[in-house]
Order: C-alpha cells, then sequence, then structure tokens
C-alpha cells in the first residue's frame, strides 16, 4: 500500500497530485480531530454530530482546503468503521424482534427500491441521456446507507422501537434486492444478463441472511458459554465476537452482499449470548473508526463536478427525487401503522452514503456513465446523507431513549 494520506501543497486550496506525504499519526489527527470539533459545534446548535463529520470531510477534503484526499488506507478504516457501526446495532436488536416486523420490512424495501430506480431513470431520460447511463443512476438512488440511521438511532438509544427495527430490516432486504438491481443493470450494460447468476446471486443471500439469523443466535447460545469457560487469553467474549464478525462479513462478501450485512448479522446472533462488556468494548472501536468512515463520505465530494447551470439543475431534481422516492415510498409501505411511524421509517430510508457511490463507480469503470453524471450521483449520495440525521431528529424529538439495562437480556 503506498503512503496512506496524501496533501497538497499549502499554497493552492485544491488538492495537487500526492507529492508531500502525511505521516500516519498526522493524518488521523487531521481526519478524527476535525470530525469531533464539527461534530461538536454541531451538538452544541442543535444538530446531529454526524452531520458535523461528514461536512468535516468536505472542509479538509479537494472541494475546499485540498488539505487530505480519499486513499487506500483511509478507505479501509472507513470499511472498519462501518463494520463496527453495524456489528455494534446487531448487539442491540434481536432476531425475534426483526421477524415480528418482517412482512413491513419487505414492504418498505420493495417500494424504497423500485419508486426510487424509476425515478431515477426517467430524470436522466428526460435530460436526455442514454439508457443504459439513465438506469445506472436509477440503480445508485436504490440502496440505503443504514449505517447513517443506524448511527443517529444508536447515539439516541432508540433502536428497540418498532419504527427502527423496520427500517434496519427494511434495509438488509434492501441491499439483497439492491444487489440484484445492480446485477441486472451491469448485464444488461454488457448485453449479457445472466439469468443463472442473478438466481444464485438471490439464493446465496437470502440463504445466509435467513440461515444466520434463524440457527445464529441459538448456536452462540451454545458455543459461547463454553469458549467463556474453556479460553483465557484477555477479553474471550470479545475476541470470540471479533472473528465472528469478520467471519460473517467475508461470508456476506463472498455471498456478493456488502460485508456490513454480515457484519450486522454477527451482532445479532450474539445478542442474547454476550455480556454489555462485549457492547462496551465495540463501542469503543466504532468511536475511534466511526468518523473515518463519516469523513470518508465528505472527501468524495467534488463541487466542481456539479458547476455548470445545467449540472447544478440536473443534481437538484435527482437529489429531490432521491428524497422523495423514499421518504413517500417507504412511507407509504408503513402507512397501516400510522403517520408519525411512516414518516419515521421513510426518513430513515433516505441516506444512500457510500452505496450509490459505488453503483455509480461501478457504471464509470464499464464506461457507461459520464464523470460528470458520476459527480452528480456522488453529490446525491451525500447530499441524501446530510439530510437524513436533522430529518430524523425532527421526528424521532421528544421519544424516550432505551436504558442500557433494558436493551440487554443476556440469555
Amino acid at each position: 500500500m503506498g503512503a496512506p494520506f496524501a496533501i497538497a501543497p499549502a499554497a493552492p486550496p485544491c488538492f495537487i497530485a500526492a507529492e508531500h506525504h502525511l505521516s500516519i499519526p498526522l493524518a488521523m489527527l487531521l481526519v478524527f480531530g476535525s470530525a469531533k470539533l464539527l461534530a461538536e459545534l454541531f451538538e452544541r446548535a442543535g444538530q446531529p454530530g454526524i452531520v458535523g463529520e461528514i461536512l468535516a470531510g468536505i472542509v479538509i477534503g479537494p472541494s475546499v482546503f485540498g488539505w487530505i484526499a480519499p486513499n487506500e488506507l483511509l478507505h479501509a478504516l472507513s470499511e472498519l468503521g462501518v463494520m463496527f457501526l453495524l456489528f455494534r446495532v446487531g448487539l442491540e436488536v434481536k432476531p425475534s424482534e426483526l421477524v415480528q416486523v418482517g412482512g413491513t420490512a419487505l414492504m418498505v424495501a420493495v417500494l424504497g427500491v423500485a419508486l426510487p430506480f424509476v425515478l431515477g431513470w426517467a430524470i436522466m431520460a428526460a435530460w436526455g441521456y442514454p439508457r443504459v447511463e439513465s438506469i445506472f443512476v436509477g440503480a445508485a438512488m436504490v440502496a440505503t446507507s443504514v449505517g447513517i440511521t443506524a448511527q443517529v438511532l444508536a447515539a439516541k438509544g432508540l433502536l428497540q422501537l418498532r419504527a427502527s427495527r423496520i427500517i434496519l430490516g427494511a434495509a438488509v432486504i434492501d441491499d439483497i434486492l439492491g444487489l440484484l438491481v445492480l446485477a441486472i443493470v451491469s448485464g444488461f450494460a454488457t448485453g449479457r444478463v445472466n439469468v443463472l447468476d442473478i438466481t444464485l446471486t438471490a439464493t446465496a443471500a437470502l440463504g445466509t441472511t435467513a440461515l444466520v439469523a434463524t440457527l445464529g443466535t441459538r448456536t452462540m447460545r451454545r458455543i459461547v458459554p463454553r469458549l467463556s469457560q474453556s479460553l483465557r487469553a484477555g477479553e474471550v467474549q470479545f475476541n470470540v465476537a471479533l472473528v465472528l464478525l469478520f467471519a460473517l462479513a467475508l461470508l456476506a462478501t463472498y455471498a456478493r452482499m456488502a460485508a456490513i450485512i454480515g457484519a450486522f448479522l454477527a451482532g445479532m446472533a450474539l445478542a442474547e449470548s454476550v455480556s454489555t462488556r462485549v457492547n462496551d468494548l465495540s463501542a469503543g472501536v466504532a468511536e475511534l473508526l466511526v468518523p473515518f468512515f463519516l469523513v470518508g463520505i465528505g472527501l468524495q465530494v467534488d463541487l466542481g463536478a456539479v458547476a455548470s447551470p445545467s449540472l447544478m439543475i440536473l443534481a437538484a431534481a435527482v437529489l429531490i427525487a432521491a428524497v422523495a422516492s423514499k421518504w413517500i415510498g417507504c412511507g407509504i409501505a408503513a402507512a397501516p401503522l400510522g403517520w408519525t411511524e411512516a414518516m419515521r421509517i421513510g426518513v430513515g430510508m433516505v441516506p444512500r452514503g457510500e452505496v450509490g457511490m459505488v453503483v455509480a463507480q461501478i457504471g464509470l469503470s464499464m464506461g457507461v456513465i459520464e464523470k460528470s453524471v458520476y459527480g452528480v450521483v456522488v453529490f446525491m449520495a451525500v447530499a441524501t446523507t446530510l439530510i437524513a440525521p436533522p430529518l430524523l431528529k425532527m421526528f424521532y424529538r421528544g421519544v424516550r431513549p432505551i436504558a442500557v439495562e433494558e436493551r440487554f437480556q443476556i440469555g
């Protein structure tokens, strides 16, 4: 791996090719320190700190000061950060709780995939873009970045609410549906839609999720106590939890899902078999690593990519469609639960974060979308990520947090 972080010369305010290199400690200080500084300022202003951490990436990144740019090490820390975030969330959710809201979560996920895809495709087609490019933008608008919503809800102790559980369940289903949409769209772009491959992908993804969700908890109830008694090295339960986290993240990757889904399933499998000590240690690791995930989102922003008036109008249209399609589509699916619950669920499914950018990056690498369109998708992904936390705070206002002792029922 090359230099971990790259820095621009001091004179120009934008990022220039890597000619100077920051040491790892200084680079981590810059990312972590700026994230926590802006998070504190936003919290004091009555806004979610997560918004400040994402904006920190925009401020120190190529769009503003150009002090630091995305690279392999930062990407690795970001991946670890979001994995630990979803693992922590999984530790606070029991499989039985997700099963209880499974039907609603399925409807939320389906409408939350179909409506954004159609709207994204329609907007790009109306702007005169080719069909393949249009459907790739639609595909980039499909998947929810559950890490953002999970961070907001976890910080407020609200993961046990019905709306929160529906959001988490829908996000897992959403990831699988988004995977299938991407497989179909990629096949369409190359002129080879492989039905067998798509079917195998769907089967592997669904099978992995169902297997862990149904058997994982029972298996861990038997294994964890035995290992706790027989092993002596360090924090035994935490070590076991880490092994399971990375193993299921790897399994999810082989099943062509996001690694964070595996991390979430690992936490859920351990939710009833480990002590609160494991959650405390996981929270400490996440506190270090999650800012790199959030700052990394901001670093992806290139304001110059949407600087022309026509692209700004297109970016605004795509953003409005991205927010409205999830909010309305997922809200309609949850309407039987009441207006308040429907609004919470709709808002919780709005962030696209890194997921949309990955889809657009695939389209860019395949040569089927232009760099300007990629810039529009990145703008949409980051903007939806910034919009969601304040909306979540508004719709969850006045809700009592769940105390730690209420959340952890050790079996």
